[in-house]
């Protein structure tokens, strides 16, 4: 390499330096960089205590209340003759009665409430997986540019100092080879461009992951590495049952309906039972009854408004969801078709036609039946072909990671 014409060449060699030394390290597939994810989120352990809140909210709802001692103590003064003065002692017991229709809905409201906090910590851990992916697509798309740019780096020094042997001979004129030079300054400026690259996006997959991943890591997979999908019929079926943000919006309705069966009940009279014991010096009495609250003036007119509003909103928000959804899952499959045609097309004769078209005009060239400008031509369809070519198998791989986002099916460890 002209280090002269290369102003770019020393951050390339330091790359590739770097690349070799990082291959004695033990490569991290997609699944590792996963579970490492989920190690170290701490979004994701957020959501986790809040499903421990919830499961003890469901403990809460189903405790029965308490019950209440009372103990007075007090002096009685005889005003009759013949009557005992003396201490005067009273002991009373009240259990309050949990009406079942009250702890039925009650209860059911605090489990509603569970499948909501659990369904959102799934799809937080869905949507943190997902940017993973694209993050971890994303390094292998940069590499694969950086790789195709040091290749045309080095096709086209070897064309520029092939011409500059014909411009010393005479054999061509001296603007092939000022336009050489500006080609190969090109390519090395596309390489160091690319390069920056990578090193971005291994900044924000590290970043991501978290300390736990190493500067110098190493992916194993290939940008291509993607799970075949089913029929959009069984897609969408199958991301009506398991998507968290759907299960979520259930989980609130549920949750609004038996919170407003609640408000309802605790119109109907509160019902305790009540033992008292007075101890007198003459005299011992027991008394058992029940004490009954008569809602009379508050008649919870605002709690059930409010829960009906609520249940309302619920409502909503489910229809707006399941509508949402079915639109997602449909851009998303079409997006998913869309870039693996382009794969196709790509592979199947156009880059490979355009690969052939840039040996072609070399040899051509070689022999002196074309010019310099046919063969750059040729390369330019040919990088941009490939350019495509990269695009188009990370379009597939981001499609892929945006359907089983909405899937939200967590991997396993590896």
């Amino acid at each position: 390499m002209n280090l002269k014409c290369a102003p770019f060449a020393l951050p390339l060699l330091f790359t590739l330096f770097s690349s070799q030394v990082a291959q004695a390290e033990a490569p991290y597939t997609r699944l590792q960089l996963e579970a490492l994810a989920q190690e170290s989120s701490r979004s994701i352990q957020a959501v986790r205590n809040q499903v421990d809140a919830a499961k003890a909210s469901v403990d809460t709802a189903s405790a029965f209340p308490n019950p209440e001692l009372e103990y007075q103590k007090g002096d009685s003064r005889a005003k009759l003759p013949g009557a005992v003065a003396g201490n005067v002692k009273t002991y009373t017991l009240t259990q309050p009665i949990d009406l079942p229709g009250r702890r039925g809905a009650r209860i059911a409201a605090a489990e509603a409430g569970l499948q909501s906090a659990t369904a959102l910590g799934r799809g937080l851990e869905a949507d943190i997986i997902a940017r993973l992916r694209l993050r971890y697509f994303e390094v292998l798309r940069r590499q694969a540019e950086l790789k195709a740019a040091l290749e045309d780096q080095a096709q086209m020094e070897g064309v520029r100092d092939r011409i500059g042997l014909r411009v010393e001979t005479g054999e061509a004129p001296r603007f092939e080879l000022v336009k050489a030079d500006a080609e190969m300054l090109n390519s090395q400026k596309n390489a160091f461009t690319a390069e920056l690259r990578v090193r971005q996006s291994r900044a924000a997959l590290r970043a991501l992951v978290g300390p736990s991943l190493p500067e110098d890591f190493v992916l194993a997979g290939k940008l291509d590495d993607v799970a075949e999908l089913t029929e959009i019929a069984s897609l969408r079926k199958q991301i009506r049952e398991t998507n968290p943000d759907l299960l979520r919006a259930r989980a609130e309705q549920t949750r609004a309906t038996k919170q407003l069966e609640y408000e309802r009940a605790q119109r109907w009279p509160t019902l305790a039972l009540r033992a008292t014991r007075e101890e007198e010096p003459e005299l011992q009495t027991s008394r058992v009854g029940f004490v009954i609250s008569i809602p009379i003036w508050d008649r919870r007119s605002g709690p059930v408004g409010e829960a009906t509003a609520n249940l309302a909103r619920a409502n909503n928000e489910l229809a707006h969801n399941e509508f949402a959804l079915d639109r997602g899952i449909e851009v998303a499959y079409e997006q998913y078709q869309i870039a693996q045609a382009q794969v196709a097309a790509l592979e199947s004769g156009i880059v490979r036609q355009a690969e052939n078209a840039v040996r072609i005009a070399e040899n051509a060239y070689r022999f002196g039946e074309r010019g310099i400008l046919e063969v750059i031509d040729a390369q330019r369809v040919y990088r941009a072909a490939r350019s495509e070519l990269i695009s188009a198998r990370y379009e597939v791989a981001a499609s892929w990671t945006e359907i089983e986002r909405l899937r939200a099916t967590l991997p396993t460890q590896p």
